[in-house]
């Protein structure tokens, strides 16, 4: 099988944003997670048929908060006091964990592996080396600021596996 794996482009980004928390979205370039970030983000791990790790995604704090509250239809309150106190609350971190399994699509190409959400680990959670070795990595990557109308902005790291 060939390596059909492409990076998502920063429209079906959007568009998959959009699509899911029904509100506007705007993205563009953006700086990745750096290493001090990785401690408050959220971070998916998306593995292959065979559990080996396909892809890491990273999330920082601001965009976990404010994309779980515009899902769940919180006010922006929700997603500040979140940031505030530099956690992401449970309500929050449910609903994140349905974007992460949401944005597994962005994945997942005709012709190639099947690519499965493996693990979200939330702020404060010990994440795996070889995951926060995949994110920090360069070579396969996107980097988006992903700005959710009307809560608030941050920071999209997807890094593709070597």
């Amino acid at each position: 099988m060939s390596d059909v794996s492409v990076l998502p482009g920063t429209l079906a980004v959007r568009n998959l944003f959009e699509d899911l928390l029904g509100r506007e979205v705007t993205v563009h370039p953006g700086d990745p997670i750096s290493a001090e970030e990785i401690a408050t983000s959220t971070v998916a791990i998306f593995t292959d048929a065979s559990q080996k790790v396909y892809g890491v995604l990273g999330m920082d704090l601001p965009l976990a908060a404010n994309a779980g509250a515009a899902l769940g239809l919180l006010p922006a309150g929700a997603a500040e006091d979140s940031i505030d106190e530099k956690q992401l609350f449970p309500n929050l971190a449910e609903n994140v964990f349905e974007l992460c399994n949401v944005l597994t699509s962005l994945l997942n190409r005709e012709g190639g592996p099947h690519i499965k959400l493996y693990q979200v680990v939330y702020p404060g959670d010990p994440l795996p080396e070889d995951a926060r070795a995949h994110l920090m990595a360069l070579g396969r990557r996107v980097d988006l600021q992903v700005d959710v109308h009307r809560y608030g902005k941050g920071k999209f790291s997807l890094s593709l596996a070597p």
